[in-house]
């Protein structure tokens, strides 16, 4: 269900923001009212998060953002802490300079970054908000780094200065805060790709202002809700109400791969899994997984038999380029049951375009993304909704694009982003893994998007409860199997 509620928080861009904002200004009579309200709230951060500080550098830019800075310290000069104001230009605009006002009228004095910063326990970003979309200037770059090399806490107000709140783009230099405290609702940008290692703790003041889901432009989602999509099975229920899922792949050398997502798709709960793979990987997955069903398949020919029993088919795993793989996939492309792609499944589509059927699930990362849409990499990222979003709409299926902040996308639907997952994840096999884990969801009878989002979700939850027993670095995809089994049962945690 497209609301706040259920693990799913709204997502905004920039410019459903400015029309809640400029209406919400027009229904006060005076848009200083909002500026007000954002720097309080700011303080009240501030003082909530870091009680002790008693020195405070504001830094505020000429906008709206800068204005909001400004409030801020003047409450915390009007608290007694001791107050430095620092600044590369002048206020420009009403507000900022209303507030600017205010601020010195306080007794408040405004310096010009020379580049030092004033000893100080917290600084606190009013740089630029949410209409900076471009690298900033050099002298701005070297305020920034100045923050970035301080070791002190940093709040961020709305925004990190240098980071793109729609996109999440970061084109140069960009501050790297504690804490950021958006208004008025979630910025879409701030939940994925670069953006996620400039926000830290993110939180949200709606100023008072209700915020109306149906203006979301995504939503975020959380582990909580699992409990939406993984109900407790009924107690009469056998092996054929899960599911039956086909992995194929693991060509010569690659077998690991689909033996991890044979072992996923079990764990998330498929009824039942089969694997077609190189006759050399038989015995190391039944030694590892006798619980799957392997054979040894030396072309589409010996395949046909075990796709036509599958419910679902999870192909790409280790499945390698050269001719085996490309029969294959062939053959899964036109065996009419529903798919997800992964891996070099995705590769051999670039290389040679399908069309797929509607309710497959592709799950590129960022460099299959950009092949199969003929672009650079860093062109999928400076943009990662964009790129979903085109995904789908070139393929008509749905699109997980994996990394910090995965994005699931499909025609019609709005995106939503998994608020979970680690840096621990970067490592190969943990893709095979999202791919057992999506056709496992599938052959249990969810829809395509539901299960590539709960899947995906599923995954990342998994990683981060691994990594809580040992840490992020060295993390396997092996580690996670446990994690998901007792994930996929969110009733009995």
């Amino acid at each position: 269900m497209e609301h706040r509620s259920g693990g799913a928080e709204a997502l905004y861009d920039n410019a459903a923001l400015r029309r809640v904002e400029a209406a919400q200004a027009a229904a006060l009579g005076d848009p200083f009212i909002l500026m007000e309200r954002a720097g309080e709230a700011a303080w009240r951060h501030l003082l909530s998060r870091w009680p002790q500080a008693q020195r405070i550098a504001v830094v505020c830019g000429p906008g709206n953002n800068g204005g909001d800075g400004y409030v801020l310290a003047r409450r915390a000069q009007e608290s007694g802490r001791g107050v430095h104001v620092l600044r590369t230009l002048a206020p420009r605009g009403e507000l900022a300079v209303r507030a600017c006002n205010d601020f010195e009228s306080a007794k408040g004095q405004c310096a010009t970054f020379d580049g030092a910063l004033p000893d100080c326990d917290v600084v606190v970003d009013g740089l630029f908000g949410i209409g900076l979309t471009r690298a900033p200037d050099a002298a701005t770059s070297v305020l920034i780094d100045a923050i970035n090399a301080r070791c002190c806490d940093v709040l961020a107000l709305d925004v990190p200065s240098g980071v793109d709140a729609d996109s999440g783009h970061v084109p140069g230099a960009a501050i790297r805060a504690t804490d950021t405290l958006q208004f008025l609702g979630a910025h879409a940008g701030l939940a994925t790709g670069a953006a996620i290692d400039h926000c830290g703790v993110l939180k949200t003041d709606e100023l008072g202002v209700c915020m109306d889901a149906a203006d979301a432009t995504a939503f975020a989602l959380r582990p909580n809700a699992l409990r939406g999509w993984l109900s407790p099975r009924l107690r009469d229920t056998h092996k054929g109400n899960n599911g039956h899922v086909l992995c194929i792949g693991g060509d010569h050398g690659s077998g690991g791969a689909v033996i991890l997502c044979a072992d996923a798709a079990l764990r998330s709960g498929a009824g039942l899994v089969s694997v077609a793979t190189r006759s050399e990987h038989v015995p190391a997955l039944l030694g590892a997984r006798p619980e799957a069903m392997p054979q040894a398949v030396q072309g589409a020919g010996e395949l046909r038999g075990l796709l036509q029993r599958a419910s679902v088919v999870a192909i790409g795993p280790g499945l390698g380029q050269r001719s085996w793989g490309a029969e294959l996939l062939s053959a899964a492309l036109e065996c009419g049951k529903p798919l997800v792609l992964d891996a070099d499944a995705l590769n051999l589509l670039a290389l040679r375009p399908h069309e797929l059927r509607t309710d497959c699930v592709i799950t590129p990362h960022p460099g299959e993304a950009a092949r199969l849409l003929g672009i650079g990499t860093a062109e999928v990222q400076r943009d990662r909704f964009a790129a979903a979003l085109s995904l789908a709409e070139r393929y008509r299926c749905v699109v997980v694009l994996k990394g910090a902040g995965t994005i699931v996308a499909a025609p019609a639907r709005r995106p939503r982003v998994v608020a979970a997952g680690n840096p621990g994840m970067a490592v190969g096999g943990m893709g095979d893994l999202l791919t057992g884990v999506i056709g496992a969801l599938r052959a249990q009878g969810l829809d395509p998007f539901d299960a590539a989002c709960c899947g995906a979700l599923l995954h990342s939850a998994a990683g981060d409860a691994a990594a809580r027993g040992g840490g992020e670095r060295g993390l396997l995809p092996s580690d996670l199997l446990p994690h998901l089994r007792m994930l996929a049962n969110p009733e009995s945690r």
